[in-house]
């Protein structure tokens, strides 16, 4: 068997998620029939993880194994995206790997960013990408808390109750608050992210910028683990993954 890893990019909108499910179509769904068709023989796609519905990725990581070698990259990276890419998904690389490599068990690092476009007017070019917010955010208070969330913790308060992981305890590695003009990009790094995480975070750094939370109630509401208390997740039109490091 000859095994390869492919980098996706897609805009996450039209899907369920990357993950096959028994109703409505997905990433992994539709990448996984096509290269089966190319290659004229079934196999299984795994990704670096899940994204959930309307989530975007600009580098997806996944893995498959065929029977026979594949000869020439280009034709088949334009095969492949001739029937992809009417579904605003694309395979931008694909490369040889050994037996031992895993798409989501040998990665190191994952990175997330979430978009929020804060002004008045709704946005037009980044519709259904980004979160828009007519409220003025403090971002000073929204940096702060930020920091509190870097670290080996226990994220219980920002996990969905539909979480599977075995345990609530994560090691985000960094959070950084990059702002142009009315565009807000909040980057997380860390090696797993429980189901939810990421947009739970951002719902409660967004109360901290509405100055609906102070920095000590954010702090009290981290440490509590009670997801109850935990703000209303950001809708997931405005998150990316980004990429992931091997």
């Amino acid at each position: 068997m000859f095994k390869y890893q492919i980098l996706v990019e897609y805009v996450g909108t039209n899907f369920r998620g990357w993950q096959v499910q028994k109703k409505g179509k997905t990433i992994q769904g539709l990448i996984q029939k096509k290269i089966s068709k190319i290659l004229n023989e079934k196999i299984l796609l795994i990704g670096s993880g899940r994204t959930d519905t309307g989530v975007h990725a600009i580098e997806q990581s996944a893995h498959f194994e065929c029977k026979n070698p594949i000869k020439d990259f280009n034709k088949f990276l334009k095969s492949t995206n001739y029937f992809l890419n009417k579904n605003l998904v694309t395979v931008l690389k694909i490369r040889r790997r050994n037996k031992s490599f895993h798409s989501r068990f040998s990665a190191k690092m994952r990175i997330y960013k979430y978009i929020i476009i804060n002004q008045l007017g709704g946005p037009v070019l980044d519709r259904k990408r980004c979160w828009h917010i007519i409220n003025a955010l403090d971002l000073n208070a929204m940096k702060k808390a930020a920091i509190k969330l870097v670290g080996t913790k226990d994220f219980s308060t920002f996990r969905a109750s539909s979480c599977r992981a075995k345990s609530p305890i994560k090691t985000l590695r960094s959070v950084k608050i990059k702002t142009k003009k009315n565009k807000i990009e909040i980057e997380f790094q860390s090696q797993s992210f429980l189901q939810q995480q990421v947009r739970s975070m951002v719902g409660c750094l967004k109360y901290v910028g509405e100055k609906k939370w102070t920095l000590k109630k954010f702090n009290f509401i981290m440490n509590s683990k009670k997801r109850i208390l935990c703000a209303p997740p950001a809708p997931p039109e405005g998150l990316y993954l980004v990429r992931i490091i091997y």
